[in-house]
């Protein structure tokens, strides 16, 4: 499958070139920051896997470039956790500028294809809420705060395999906790606890008719925040994408996600600040969906194959969390 065929279903005399295709594989999968949770914060970033997620990688070195752009609120009457507070009517403009950069031996492991990389970057949240207060302080209405600084760190390493039209990917990822954060702020760029997820997906490729679709779906286990002795519960989480490659570089689709919590939050329940947190927020468990138009382009970089996408997601069903719209970007590059 790594020759040109005849296209049967795009308006163009060439289907998409295969190698123009698999750079992006296992380099768009940077994990980063997202909302849910503590303080409506999670690991996971929702939506960083879209179209070709499972497609083997290119042997070499390779950077991604990651632009990302969050905007989400609660309501009056959702009450959220935000590091020693608990606040309402929370509002977050989050922007983000992150770089991965990986590498992708010649050399097989099991019949797979492997990639090891790691991604950080900097960035800029801004935070508003219309009441927080807690056991210790009097209520105060109406905070704002902003913060920009570094993110957290995250390693990832994943194997895929190719057979024809099917091609699968299985990883493992992390955060390692040194990003911006200080659990009496509302605004921070870290998560302030370190995470272990691990998961596995699935792209269907037909070259001949330009059809595509991905699916990758993982869990994500929260290691406890010291700062505020706070444990998320365990994540479940699903991005999918499904598109039409219209000539060689140009691809359109939809993309979206599903996030949801199945086990519940852990935090000290003694004590007047304890007792009120078990009272307000219960077991905390969060969840959301989202659904986004999708834009592709394969292009080349000193003869060599270049990948960008451009993605958006309007979010719906929110639980435990802010609601909103992320857009983001992926430009992945061979080094």
């Amino acid at each position: 499958m790594r020759r040109s065929q005849t296209a049967r279903a795009v308006p163009c005399k060439a289907a998409p070139k295969w190698e123009a295709l698999v750079l992006v594989a296992g380099v768009t999968g940077a994990s980063l920051p997202a909302f849910a949770d503590e303080g409506g914060v999670a690991f996971w970033l929702s939506g960083q896997y879209a179209s070709l997620a499972a497609v083997p990688a290119t042997p070499g070195a390779s950077a991604v470039l990651f632009p990302y752009y969050y905007s989400g609120s609660a309501g009056k009457s959702q009450i959220l956790p935000r590091g020693s507070l608990l606040t309402t009517g929370l509002d977050s403009q989050v922007a983000l500028t992150l770089v991965q950069v990986g590498y992708a031996p010649q050399e097989k492991l099991w019949g797979g294809q492997p990639y090891i990389g790691v991604s950080g970057g900097v960035g800029r949240n801004q935070t508003g809420v219309d009441a927080s207060a807690s056991a210790n302080t009097a209520l105060q209405l109406s905070a704002f705060d902003s913060k920009t600084g570094g993110t957290d760190l995250y390693p990832i390493a994943s194997l895929a395999w190719n057979s024809g039209v099917h091609n699968w990917m299985t990883y493992v990822t992390g955060d390692i906790p040194v990003g911006a954060y200080d659990s009496k702020r509302l605004a921070n760029l870290g998560i302030g606890h370190g995470a272990l997820d691990a998961g596995g997906g699935y792209t269907y490729l037909d070259q001949s008719t330009g059809r595509e679709w991905s699916a990758v779906a993982g869990l994500t286990y929260n290691l406890r925040n010291s700062d505020t002795d706070y444990k998320n519960g365990v994540d479940l989480h699903i991005d999918w994408a499904a598109s039409q490659f219209l000539s060689a570089n140009w691809q359109v689709g939809l993309v979206g996600y599903v996030y949801q919590q199945i086990s519940a939050d852990q935090y000290p329940t003694t004590g007047i600040e304890g007792t009120l947190r078990s009272q307000v927020l219960g077991s905390f468990k969060s969840g959301i969906a989202s659904v986004g138009p999708e834009l592709g382009y394969a292009f080349k970089v000193r003869n060599q194959q270049a990948y960008a996408n451009l993605r958006a997601y309007w979010e719906f069903w929110a639980k435990n969390r802010i609601q909103g719209y992320a857009v983001m970007a992926t430009v992945s590059l061979p080094l």
